[in-house]
Order: C-alpha cells, then structure tokens, then sequence
C-alpha cells in the first residue's frame, strides 16, 4: 500500500459511493487506475466491506451507554460472546485487559430499554460485576484509522 491507494481510501472513508472517475479527478489518476487499485485493496482484506452510517438520532436511537463487563470465570468467555453477538444493541464489545473483562458500547431508543438490556447482561451466567456509563455527548467517532502517508 502506498500513498495512492491511502488517497483513494480518504476518499472512500469519505464516501463509500464515491465513483472511480471522482477520485481519479481528486488524486489525478486514470478511472482504470483508480478501479485497479480499489479492486486490490478488496481482494487484499484491506477493505473489508462497504457500509451505510446511519444517524441513530433521526431513527430514535438516542441512548447510548458504555458498559464495562466483568465474567467470573474464563469458561463464560464464549456463551457471553454469542448473547452479545445476538443482542442488535449492542454495537461493540472488547476485550479489555484490566478490571474488567470487557467493554460494551449500547446504543439503543429509551432509558426503559436501556435498562431491560442491563438487566440482561446483569443476569447472564458467569457475569459478575458490571459498571455503566451514560454518554452525554460525543465529539469523534470514526469507525476506521487510516495510515498514515510517507514521504517519499
């Protein structure tokens, strides 16, 4: 990867539509260059999917909580995974180093909703401890971190 496919990724970052020919004007490349290296940078793993960002605001989604998880025993690790994996509220979960174990982003419509999936998470075999986080406001959140271009 070098300094051209980190421009087209910009601008795809930007917007996933944006069409070849608009990059190419953008970073003076030709459209077959520009869909040459896109086509690479997929079949490479680099871009891994395209996808729509959507304002949880304006569809109603406008409680969103951090909740910090701690399983009793490792053995829990996989059934927990799987009940976050299925519960559509939950946006991210990691795996944390620390005093707990993991680290859930919640992002859903009410307070009242809010509070069934803390009970939920709460009452799930093998959690023992959690602590949660009303978000009052956020200033960033990119969901992808791009190279940074050398000099050459």
């Amino acid at each position: 990867m070098d300094t051209i496919d980190i421009e087209i990724l910009k601008c795809l970052r930007e917007n996933a539509r944006m069409k070849a020919s608009a990059i190419g004007e953008r970073i003076n490349l030709s459209v077959s260059a520009v869909t040459e290296r896109i086509h690479k940078l997929e079949t490479s793993g680099i871009i891994r999917q395209y996808t729509v960002l959507v304002d949880q605001k304006a569809i109603g989604n406008d409680v969103v909580a951090l909740m910090e998880v701690d399983l009793e025993h490792p053995r829990y690790y996989d059934a927990f995974s799987r009940m976050v994996e299925n519960n559509p509220s939950i946006v991210s979960c990691h795996y944390l180093t620390g005093d707990y174990d993991f680290m859930l982003k919640i992002v859903t419509d009410s307070s009242a909703n809010l509070e069934r999936i803390h009970r939920d998470v709460k009452s799930f075999e093998g959690v023992c401890n959690t602590k949660t986080y009303f978000v009052l406001s956020t200033m960033k959140d990119d969901i992808t971190v791009l190279p940074k271009a050398e000099n050459k």
